[in-house]
Formats: structure tokens, sequence, C-alpha cells
């Protein structure tokens, strides 16, 4: 049987954003994951992120709890998964897996992966021009979208206008939808984009 992880050698993060390290394999009948980890050496040193094994998964490095997680019941999925990047993640990442086989014996793989924490330099939204007015029937269906470029996340809020320049909140997502449209629902919508 002939097993093998699999991921890149170098991955780009963006800095306060989250990241994947992928590592994956096949798995491989009569032969079974006992241990997984995951290390890294960086400018602060060196030292073991996440160990699973029989007892159960750990995070040994007090910088990355509660920022890291490794998908639970996807075989041969062993990525790691880092939330909010800081600059001083930055480094060499290990991921390394044993097997037992039928014969007892065990199988040790690992690859390395290297990360660059990288800024980018927050941009304001800028929404796209939407369409002009449109005239449609009553009981039609009809959706509005937003859209805006500019550094992530972006949320959204759709408004109508009111009567002497008030504005009624009508959704904070993306997309503003009539499953049946009514006669009252004339009128004038606008959407605004915000991030950080």
């Amino acid at each position: 049987a002939f097993l093998e992880l699999s991921g890149p050698s170098e991955i780009k993060g963006v800095w306060k954003e989250s990241v994947t390290l992928p590592c994956t394999y096949v798995p491989v009948e009569g032969l079974v994951q006992q241990t997984l980890a995951w290390t890294v050496v960086h400018d602060k040193g060196s030292g073991t992120i996440f160990r699973r094994d029989g007892s159960g998964d750990h995070i040994l490095l007090s910088e990355y709890r509660d920022r890291v997680s490794i998908p639970k019941d996807v075989p041969g999925d062993v990525s790691l998964f880092i939330l909010s990047l800081e600059i001083s993640d930055r480094g060499t990442y290990t991921c390394q897996v044993t097997w037992r086989d039928s014969n007892n014996s065990l199988i040790a793989k690992e690859i390395t992966i290297n990360l660059e924490v990288i800024k980018v330099a927050a941009t304001k939204p800028i929404i796209r021009g939407a369409e002009p007015g449109r005239a449609l029937p009553a009981g039609a269906s009809a959706s509005l979208s937003c859209e805006a470029s500019g550094s992530p996340p972006i949320s959204y809020r759709w408004f109508r206008s009111g009567p002497a320049g008030t504005a009624e909140l009508l959704s904070s997502g993306a997309q503003l939808a009539w499953p049946s449209l009514r006669p009252s629902d004339s009128g004038t919508y606008f959407c605004e984009a915000e991030n950080r």
C-alpha cells in the first residue's frame, strides 16, 4: 500500500484573515491513522501546535489556542486552518502523520509548508454601478444585488428612501428580494457597503 501526504510547499496568507495549510492523503485500506502533529519553526522559536492521538485533539502552543482547527470527519484531510493571522505566524509548518498497518508496524510521513503573511492595504469599498430604474408588473418576483470591491470583509445594507430624506433599513445582506411585487413596493432603494 502506498501512502503519500500532499500539500503545497508555500502558502501566502493575509494578515488578520484566515488561511488553510493543506495536508491530505488518500486513505489506504488496512492502514489506520495513529497520530497527527503540526509543528512550526518561526522567529519566536519552534514547537508543536497541534497533536491528535488516541486521547483526542491537543493544542500545545498557547498563541494558537482558539485559532486553529483541523477537519474532524474528513478521512485523509488533516489540513490546518488558522484564524486571524498574525505577522508572527509566518514560518515553516510541518504536517506529520503516522499510520499503523496490519502487522502493527508504524509508517510516518511528513511535508513542510512555508507560510508567508502579507499585509494588504485596506481599500474603501467601491460599489459597482447598479442598473437604472426598472418597471415591473405586480406579482412578478424581483431582486436587487449590491456588489462592491475593496478590502474584505465587506458588509452590505439595503435601504428604501422615505419622506424628507429619511431611510428605512430593509436588509443587512447583499441582496434584496421580492417573491411577489406589490404596487406599494414602488420606490427608490439604495445600498451601502462598509468595511474596516
